[in-house]
């Protein structure tokens, strides 16, 4: 989620199940993918490329509501001090290169000097400044992926062409993260005004400084993008870029099939048959960070218990589910670290494989007991669970398997299935849910310290709102970590700590995989990292 924003890797990718293509070309002014508007092969500077999001987009990088729908959309428009390189390890972007202080407090970031906002006004340090201590650093605001910034104090502009970001404690991996969807806002639009609230630039044309501007926006159809003729890096090859509103994925793939679209992210591998067979589509599986998990609500008393944790756990068939929705597409997850990468990884941790009845033993062992009907009940309450699901790719489904594994222990799951904004708005923004699925897309740098804080609980990206002093302080010690042997140390005992006290209930690491026309070419990546090299693509 960004944003979960539910992706990854970097793990990038959100959310890097993130597009889909399809829909008509209304509103393009381009008749056929790729041929100017007399049907004629363009120039390189005129082709159009048609990709697509799930749902209306917010085109703030840091709404509290935009998440997936939005990402792709708003890494083409917006820049970071940092970006992913092809190795997902940071390089310049807005800034041109940072040096750290021996204390590891102060980090200073020089930027570039030919930068200009969409509308022609100077990027100077004061957007920086502005962006971190106005909006990201404004708890009363609530900004998206803010809580990913907890230990940074202040940004101060030292001139226009210089921005310190000074720490309350060392944070080895801030360059990482400020290449995970850290974007910087234009402060003399922005000043004065809710960010949340100004629709000109929310939801019509957003000021950028990114290689691409919205052009036009039509609710519920498309987000048209053109090449920004503003923009200080290379010049695009693919002059435009349409991105269609489709929920559907099945509707997604036909027009890919068609050759109304260049570009699918397949959030149900059981969908990628089809496509393999067609000559004119390549199929590709791609590593990621990401990791999908239950969520139980922590705030409850019956979920703070582990052994009720533990119980659940072992009561779900990852592996069938692995082979069953994601065809093999996966494999199962021990914890938010994933074995590519291989430095930090460690498969050395209590492990869940799949034994109902060592499930319904720890039930047992937390006081439930079975009810008339066979639902578990402890102090006279049935054990039921309110289970709300959105639907993108596997969530629905994957849902639907842990209603009927938990249900086979006793566990009574009421599933609601609802759209992907209204899932957003009850369960990432509302926190209202006993449980539910979804997955984070994660830096490729083991730092996940937002993700699991007690400081973030019930707010930010800490969903199950699992509170532990003890993971905080091993998360902190890697984060501040001055040597590469005391961070892989801190992280060990980090993941053996998390998998003994399941703060999510972990599910897999899934293969994002990419399907793209074999007139596209582009890095062999998950889509939003791939994007930070939207130059580098070409459409045949």
């Amino acid at each position: 989620m960004k944003k979960l924003h539910l992706g990854l890797v970097v793990a990038i990718v959100a959310l890097a199940m993130v597009l889909a293509g399809c829909g008509s070309k209304g509103g393009s002014s381009t008749g056929t993918t790729g041929k100017d508007a007399g049907g004629s092969t363009g120039t390189a500077s005129g082709k159009t490329m048609d990709l697509a999001t799930n749902a209306d987009p917010n085109f703030n990088p840091w709404s509290p509501t935009g998440f997936l729908e939005s990402e792709p959309i708003t890494e083409l428009v917006f820049n970071g001090l940092t970006k992913w390189g092809l190795d997902y390890q940071p390089e310049p972007d807005l800034a041109t290169d940072w040096s750290v202080s021996k204390d590891g407090i102060t980090w200073t970031f020089n930027l570039r000097k030919d930068v200009k906002w969409s509308d022609g006004q100077p990027f100077t340090a004061a957007d920086v400044a502005y962006t971190f201590n106005e909006i990201v650093l404004n708890k009363d605001l609530g900004a998206s992926g803010a809580s990913n910034y907890t230990d940074l104090d202040k940004v101060v502009a030292v001139n226009d062409l210089q921005a310190q970001f000074v720490l309350k404690k060392p944070w080895a991996s801030l360059p990482t993260y400020l290449a995970q969807y850290t974007k910087i806002l234009p402060k003399h639009i922005f000043e004065g005004q809710d960010p949340w609230k100004l629709t000109s630039f929310n939801k019509e044309k957003p000021v950028g400084t990114g290689p691409y501007v919205v052009s036009n926006y039509v609710s519920g159809q498309y987000v048209e993008l053109q090449s920004s003729p503003t923009y200080f890096g290379n010049k695009t090859k693919i002059s435009k870029i349409i991105f269609h509103i489709i929920p559907d994925v099945n509707t997604q793939i036909a027009q890919l099939l068609s050759g109304s679209l260049e570009f699918v992210t397949i959030p149900d591998p059981a969908l990628v048959a089809k496509l393999k067979s067609d000559e004119n589509i390549n199929v590709t599986p791609v590593g990621s960070n990401i990791w999908y998990w239950v969520a139980l609500d922590q705030s409850q008393p019956r979920f703070q218990d582990v052994r009720v944790r533990k119980a659940l756990e072992y009561a779900i068939d990852r592996q069938a589910m692995i082979d069953g929705i994601l065809k093999g597409y996966g494999e199962t997850a021990t914890g938010p670290i994933a074995p590519i990468q291989k430095h930090w990884y460690n498969g050395n941790v209590v492990k869940y494989p799949y034994d109902p009845e060592k499930a319904k033993a720890l039930l047992k062992e937390a006081g439930y007991k079975p009810g008339a009907d066979g639902v578990l009940e402890k102090d006279g309450k049935p054990f039921v669970i309110d289970m709300p699901t959105g639907q993108y790719g596997v969530l629905t489904p994957a849902s639907e398997l842990v209603q009927q594994y938990w249900q086979a222990v006793g566990v009574k799951v009421n599933l609601n299935v609802m759209d992907w904004n209204s899932f957003i708005k009850q369960v990432i923004v509302g926190r209202k849910y006993d449980a539910n699925l979804a997955w984070w897309s994660t830096p490729t740098d083991p730092d996940q310290y937002a993700y699991f804080a007690t400081e973030n609980a019930g707010k930010g990206y800490n969903i199950p709102g699992y509170k532990s002093p003890e993971l905080d302080k091993l998360l902190m010690d890697g984060r501040t970590a001055s040597t590469d042997d005391a961070r892989v140390a801190a992280y060990n005992k980090a993941q053996e700590l998390i998998a003994e006290e399941l703060p999510y209930l972990f599910l897999w690491w899934p293969k994002t995989i990419q399907a793209t026309s074999k007139n596209l070419e582009m890095p062999a990546m998950p889509i939003i990292p791939a994007e930070d090299h939207i130059t580098e693509w070409v459409l045949k």
